[in-house]
């Protein structure tokens, strides 16, 4: 399978290696932000997720050397090929207007709080 990130082709055990090591991380953290340091739209749900007291690992892919296949691995196994690519509690949520809808929607902090990334007691305060 090409990667649609970069002009390298990538084998099928380049991405099985990859889609391990992404499942790896989601499944060790309870919030995950796949994210690029410039993206506006990753900063945003970085931002919230700090207003939010919630702890959670960043993976900034352009700053990974195996950034582009861990999109790529991305991108097979939750169908979204952009970043930030979300995880809460081993789900994929989706991207920044996925997570803005949850936390509009009143979702999002218990969504949070579920995971272990936030206490009760700073859930119940930023409802």
């Amino acid at each position: 399978m090409g990667s649609v990130f970069s002009s390298r082709k990538m084998s099928k055990e380049e991405l099985d290696k990859a889609l391990a090591k992404v499942k790896q991380i989601v499944a060790s953290n309870p919030v995950v932000v796949f994210s690029k340091s410039y993206c506006g739209y990753c900063k945003r749900v970085k931002q919230l997720l700090i207003q939010l007291g919630a702890r959670y690992k960043v993976i900034e892919l352009d700053e990974e050397r195996d950034g582009d296949d861990m999109q790529a691995a991305l991108a097979e196994w939750t169908g979204q090929m952009t970043v930030p690519n979300v995880f809460i509690g081993g789900k994929h949520i989706g991207g920044c207007d996925a997570v803005i809808e949850k936390y509009q929607a009143g979702q999002l902090v218990s969504l949070l709080s579920e995971a272990g990334a936030i206490e009760n007691n700073t859930a119940q305060r930023d409802v």
